[in-house]
């Protein structure tokens, strides 16, 4: 699998637009590079069959034409949602959720540099209360960003108790963005669902919540989609972050996973380090997908 892992979907299709004609070989290859990049078989088929038609229509044999238009497509499904970011309110107050060892933590620690270097005051909420780690974690990283922290007074504290005391404290301290860490896992998945919900009600009753934000690990794809598949239905997800979206290898899974969920994403991680998180603009990425 070494090779595997060095592959990555520019490279492969690189070879295929370097050729002189577009002939049966190239509609086998794109399939195979796109299904690989984890678009899944139905989008593969969607985007193959479209392509088709349309080199058909522009009667082109031109592997570049096929280069533009697979860019131009991808471009335009990105396009269909609203990428934008929801920050208006202040505070704007902001839900992290997700299930434990997607990155959300440090996520959020990314995405405190990511505002702070916009200029906006951020505090966090450690309401990730039951792994006393997670709250040490975050800390560190709230630190890393210049942000600050309301961390729980006891561990195991009610998650909505530390929720309530953050957004009292950015209310009173004029804090212009909160960011509060939920729990990823607990006994049962109800107990989680119920949780946040519980979350919800006691922040809201304070300040409306801008977004939700589901935290996904590109490199799981759809396994990951699954896992996830509780917080899209129950936590009233507003938009979603992929980290650890390093190449073009899991390129295709920021395309299935919008269509499966039909929820846009508004953030990616493309590296460990704390400024690497940025936001989703769909023309950017199409290019550095497809070249």
């Amino acid at each position: 699998m070494a090779e595997r892992s060095s592959w990555s979907l520019s490279g492969a299709l690189r070879g295929m637009f370097a050729k002189k004609t577009i002939d049966d070989e190239t509609w086998d290859d794109l399939e195979d590079a796109l299904i690989t990049a984890d678009f899944g078989p139905d989008l593969t088929e969607a985007i193959v069959a479209d392509l088709r038609s349309k080199v058909a229509r522009y009667n082109t044999t031109d592997p570049k034409d096929l280069q533009r238009m697979l860019r131009e497509g991808i471009e335009e499904r990105l396009a269909r949602f609203d990428t934008t970011l929801k920050l208006s309110d202040r505070p704007a107050v902001v839900l992290v959720v997700g299930v434990n060892g997607v990155g959300k933590t440090t996520t959020i620690g990314k995405f405190a540099k990511f505002l702070g270097n916009y200029g906006r005051s951020v505090l966090v909420g450690a309401a990730d209360t039951f792994r006393a780690a997670a709250v040490d974690q975050l800390a560190t990283w709230a630190e890393r960003a210049g942000a600050s922290i309301v961390r729980p007074q006891q561990q195991g504290q009610d998650p909505a108790s530390v929720a309530f005391q953050t957004i009292e404290r950015a209310k009173l301290e004029g804090f212009e963005i909160v960011l509060i860490d939920t729990a990823g896992r607990l006994q049962t998945k109800g107990g989680l669902m119920d949780e946040l919900t519980k979350i919800r009600r006691v922040i809201e009753k304070q300040a409306p919540i801008a977004e939700v934000l589901l935290v996904l690990d590109a490199t799981t794809g759809q396994n990951g989609l699954a896992q996830a598949e509780a917080f899209v239905e129950h936590a009233g997800v507003t938009g979603l972050v992929l980290t650890k979206l390093d190449g073009s290898a899991k390129g295709g899974f920021v395309l299935s996973v919008q269509d499966k969920t039909g929820i846009p994403i508004k953030l990616v991680g493309q590296g460990e380090g704390i400024g690497d998180l940025t936001g989703f603009t769909p023309h950017v990425f199409a290019q550095q997908l497809v070249g």
